[in-house]
C-alpha cells in the first residue's frame, strides 16, 4: 500500500432487476457511486491511471448476492461509518453497501482469500417435492464428479471438494429452496444452478424456474471453519 493510503474495505449487495448486471457493469456502478459520494479515492499508477479498488469474486449475470465485498483506497482517512452513509445516499438500493470498516495493509485480496460462496438456489414447481429433490442431490452428489461442456470444452467438477458441508432442502409453496456451499478458487467454481438442473431431471421433476443468490463469501481459515472478511 502506498504510504497516505487507506484501505477501506465495503460490503454491499446485487439483488432486484440488478442481479442481471455483469461484473464489469457492477464495477462502473460503483466506481460512480464512490465518485457521486465525494470520497478522497486514491489513484493506480501506470499508463492507464484508474480508480485504486478490488473486488471479490464475480458473480455471474442473474445471480443475486446478499454480501458481496469491495476494497477501495481513499487518501483520507474518514470515519467508516461517514463513508457508508456517504455511499448510501447516492447508492441505487438494489446494489447499496450495508457495512464499512477499514483492513490492514497486509491481508490478502479478497480473491484470493474468499473461496467458499454459499448460495440459495430457489426452484418453482407445483411438482417438485422436497424430499424427491433432497434424494435426487444426494444421489448426483455421492457420484463424486459432475462433468460439464461449454464451448467444446469439458469441465469435471469433484463434488466432494467443490460441495465441501451438508445442503440443505426445504420445502414451500409451488416448490423448493436449497441452501449449498461450493468452493471457489482461481480454476474457477461450480455453478450451483448447474448442479440443481442437472440432479432434478432424472428424479423426474420438472423446475418453471430456478433463481440463485449468492448469500455469503467466506473464508476458510481451516478444514470445515470460515468467517467473513469483515
Amino acid at each position: 500500500m502506498t504510504p497516505g493510503e487507506y484501505r477501506l474495505r465495503v460490503c454491499y449487495g446485487k439483488t432486484g432487476r440488478l442481479r442481471y448486471l455483469s461484473h464489469l457493469e457492477v464495477v462502473h456502478a460503483l466506481e460512480r457511486v464512490v465518485r457521486r459520494a465525494g470520497l478522497p479515492f486514491a489513484i493506480t499508477q501506470g499508463f492507464s491511471p484508474h480508480m485504486k479498488m478490488a473486488f471479490g469474486p464475480a458473480l455471474p449475470v442473474g445471480t443475486a448476492g446478499e454480501r458481496e465485498y469491495l476494497d477501495v483506497w481513499l487518501t483520507r482517512y474518514t470515519e467508516a461509518a461517514e463513508v457508508l452513509a456517504a455511499m448510501k445516499r447516492v447508492s441505487p438500493d438494489e446494489l447499496a453497501p450495508h457495512e464499512a470498516r477499514y483492513v490492514a495493509d497486509g491481508e490478502r485480496s479478497l480473491t484470493a482469500a474468499l473461496t467458499i460462496g454459499t448460495y440459495r438456489v430457489e426452484v418453482d414447481g407445483k411438482e417438485i417435492e422436497e424430499t424427491q429433490a433432497r434424494t435426487a442431490l444426494l444421489e448426483l452428489l455421492e457420484g463424486g464428479e459432475l462433468v460439464t461442456e461449454r464451448k467444446g470444452k469439458i469441465k469435471v467438477f469433484d463434488l466432494t471438494r467443490c460441495v465441501p458441508k451438508d445442503l440443505r432442502v426445504t420445502g414451500r409453496d409451488g416448490g423448493v429452496d436449497i441452501e449449498l456451499a461450493v468452493r471457489m478458487g482461481p480454476e474457477g467454481s461450480l455453478r450451483p444452478e448447474l448442479l440443481v438442473r442437472r440432479a432434478l431431471p432424472p428424479a423426474a421433476l420438472q423446475a418453471a424456474a430456478v433463481r440463485t443468490t449468492r448469500t455469503d463469501t467466506l473464508i476458510e481459515e481451516a478444514e470445515g471453519v470460515w468467517s467473513r472478511p469483515m
